[in-house]
């Protein structure tokens, strides 16, 4: 489904991306670790289009998206999130999960190149049957999804979105994710900032989108979930690809051992 090639990208004189290289199958799960620094948000940010990269390609199910936009990227059903969760705080639990819906508006998005947006605001403005009927649609859908996080969300449906803890605020912004129906999902330290029970929680939501043949690509700092949820585990380190295999393989790879607790420890004893 996805595969990309020699991806370098370079901020002045550091080098965050040095050769970014990975292939990811329909249905599977990878995960990208790597200590602070390693380049891992911003390979995501090049193969969801937040940054050109300075060389390299990314292809999606065959099509070269290279350098492509982020609303060109959703439409072809990629979705992220964000390491610093973003929500609009504005903006209600319901409402969040409702923007994430715009790539799937049919009836009040007139397929027209110069008199489509006057059209839109028409249809918006006057909301015939089709458009209300789009609409609630749309609104069952956001609260299946929404579903997913338990009473975590449900009873906040309308409560704006600066009102929620943290914890609540990542999972507004998976949410959000999955309202696109992504046939790709890239999910970027999903539970930082979360304790136990919270991790816990959203380990079995990741599981739960795997286990529906969502393909998945997980940026993770919490290796006990990266072990169990994984069917195979990139490594980088200063910008470069390390290690990949399976989870086990690379938990007891000298070069990750090192590149997390320093040479001393290489050989030694596994990541834990």
């Amino acid at each position: 489904m996805l595969e990309v090639q020699g991806l370098q990208k370079r901020f002045g004189g550091v080098t965050a991306v040095a050769d970014g290289a990975l292939t990811l199958r329909e249905g599977e799960l990878l995960s990208i670790i790597g200590p602070n620094g390693a380049g891992k948000t911003t390979l995501f940010n090049l193969i969801s289009g937040l940054e050109p990269p300075d060389a390299g390609s990314v292809r999606f199910q065959g099509q070269d998206i290279t350098g492509a936009v982020p609303e060109a990227l959703a439409a072809l059903g990629i979705a992220r999130t964000f390491q610093h969760g973003r929500v609009f705080g504005n903006l209600s639990v319901l409402d969040n999960v409702l923007v994430g819906a715009h790539t799937r508006l049919r009836a009040v998005k007139p397929a027209l190149p110069l008199l489509g947006p006057l059209l839109e605001m028409a249809l918006a403005a006057l909301r015939p049957p089709a458009v209300r009927a789009e609409e609630a649609a749309l609104r069952r859908d956001a609260e299946q999804i929404l579903a997913r996080f338990g009473d975590r969300l449900l009873p906040r449906l309308h409560q704006p979105a600066f009102s929620l803890s943290y914890a609540n605020r990542r999972r507004v912004e998976i949410a959000r994710a999955l309202a696109l129906r992504p046939k790709l999902l890239l999910l970027d330290e999903p539970t930082a900032g979360m304790n136990q029970t919270e991790t816990a929680e959203m380990q079995e939501v990741v599981a739960d989108l795997k286990r529906s043949g969502l393909t998945i690509l997980l940026i993770e700092h919490k290796l006990e979930m990266v072990m169990r949820l994984s069917d195979r585990v990139l490594v980088m380190d200063n910008g470069r690809r390390i290690a990949e295999g399976l989870p086990q393989q690379v938990r007891n790879n000298p070069a990750v051992i090192e590149a997390y607790l320093g040479h001393r420890h290489a050989g030694a004893e596994p990541v834990s």
